[in-house]
């Protein structure tokens, strides 16, 4: 029999995994707990409803993105910058690896899917792309403070560009299930427009 102190992380995990392959709404609880073998009781006392499971997957995400993104604190603000593509672009081959196809951004996901329907649930997904936000923004600043960026360059206004960059090129690539090999080298496109040499500080990455 499984190991019942492991339940709650084999439903969030396995949660994670239906609901990028199918969808939120397309997995039910009876699929969930077939999948994670559990039983329903059990879910239930870990989750009073799927909604906060979804807040669960939605963190369990965050982790991963945050632990990809922590980048070297030896490399110049640049650098840093630079290898925001890379460690999104690292996670997304490793989705499509695993699923066989462009699936998207889970916060992106959840946000199509949930954020007209359920508020409770969007105020939680906007809750965590703000910290992701700011995790940017921090970097901005740091490249803004070594004179990185082009004058002008608003770093806050820059993190949110990048952020909102990322969410449509990867959507694009689900929709016209194109692959995600094109997307770091178009966010590092973009991240060469704000930076005053481009020319060496992409090269650290590529």
């Amino acid at each position: 029999m499984p190991r019942t102190s492991d339940a709650r992380e084999r439903i969030v995990t396995t949660a994670a995994r239906l609901f990028l392959e199918r969808s939120y709404q397309a997995v039910g609880v009876d699929e969930l707990c077939q999948a994670a073998d559990v039983r329903k009781g059990s879910f239930y006392h870990y989750f009073p409803s799927k909604s906060e499971l979804a807040k669960a997957v939605i963190d369990l995400h965050a982790e991963a993105f945050a632990r990809q993104l922590s980048g070297s604190p030896a490399a110049t603000p640049a650098q840093r910058l630079h290898a925001i593509p890379d460690a999104i672009g690292a996670i997304q081959t490793a989705l499509e690896t695993q699923f066989g196809r462009a699936v998207g951004c889970p916060f992106g996901n959840f946000a199509a899917e949930l954020s007209t329907t359920d508020d409770d649930l969007r105020a939680h997904l906007a809750g965590v792309l703000g910290a992701m936000e700011r995790h940017l923004a921090a970097t901005c600043h740091d490249a803004a403070e070594a004179g990185a960026l082009r004058a002008g360059t608003d770093p806050d206004r820059f993190a949110h560009a990048l952020l909102a960059q990322y969410e449509g090129i990867i959507l694009l690539a689900k929709v016209n299930d194109s692959g995600v090999d094109a997307l770091a080298p178009a966010l590092h496109d973009f991240i060469d427009v704000y930076l005053v040499d481009a020319g060496t500080s992409a090269g650290a990455t590529s």
